[in-house]
């Protein structure tokens, strides 16, 4: 079901103007909260900044939530990524990055870029959850993985108006969150310092991949010899991470 809420978006004049002031203000708010460390604040302006979602009948909850969720998804892993850093240059980095999403990428709706907004709230999504859930329960990270994968590949797939969008969706979000359940008995982190997790390396360019793949079928551009490329470049690239993978001392 699609969600009812429309979309405010001024095309010209002064309404326009603070239309994108008001998108860019929402950063700006969130990177002082974390300096000031009030990051539960921020967490909940973030969250509040969606209520428009919910301004309908409850039954309509579920897919306008769905519908915003990449959006949750990516403002909440920025969040996130501020947080872990001591550095002011590198928040605002993240800033910067989080009003460029607001004003430019998520506002696009054409084809390509819903398919964008979806593989970038793949990203920040699971990056952001390995990042501060390497202590967190195996269980916790499986169900946190499949919702990711379910919530980023319905999004994508809308963008194409797929029939079996669900099915799709659902098959995805159970090899994303089978892969974590085998994985998070041998959590590894690269480097050392714990930045990057495996199932993260793993399950990226993998999705990406068949993101790429499913897009060049869609519009009609892929050739056979294309596809077995794309496939043989993400079976090396598995069997390289798991090959370099230091497995002896850490199994939880």
């Amino acid at each position: 079901m699609k969600p009812l809420i429309a979309k405010v978006r001024p095309k010209r004049g002064f309404a326009r103007v603070t239309h994108y002031v008001l998108l860019g203000l929402l950063p700006v708010v969130v990177f002082v909260l974390v300096r000031v460390d009030f990051v539960a604040v921020a967490v909940a302006l973030v969250l509040l900044s969606k209520w428009r979602m919910l301004a309908v009948k409850p039954r309509f909850w579920p897919a306008n939530i769905r519908a915003n969720s990449v959006d949750i998804l990516v403002g909440l892993a920025i969040l996130i990524f501020m947080t872990q850093t001591g550095s002011q240059l590198w928040q605002l980095v993240w800033t910067g990055l989080h009003i460029v999403w607001l004003t430019v990428i998520k506002p696009a709706a054409n084809t390509l870029m819903i398919g964008i907004q979806a593989l970038i709230g793949f990203l920040t999504g699971l990056g952001a959850l390995f990042m501060i859930g390497d202590a967190a329960p195996a269980l916790a990270l499986v169900f946190a993985t499949g919702m990711i994968c379910y919530l980023c590949a319905h999004h994508f797939f809308d963008g194409f108006s797929e029939a079996y969008t669900r099915l799709l969706s659902y098959t995805w979000a159970f090899f994303g969150a089978g892969l974590v359940w085998v994985l998070s008995h041998w959590l590894l982190y690269y480097p050392s310092t714990g930045i990057i997790a495996q199932p993260l390396l793993i399950l990226v360019p993998i999705g990406y991949g068949l993101a790429a793949i499913y897009y060049l079928d869609h519009t009609d551009r892929l050739s056979s010899s294309v596809r077995n490329q794309f496939v043989f470049v993400m079976c090396i690239w598995v069997v390289i991470i798991l090959g370099l993978s230091d497995w002896s001392d850490k199994i939880v």
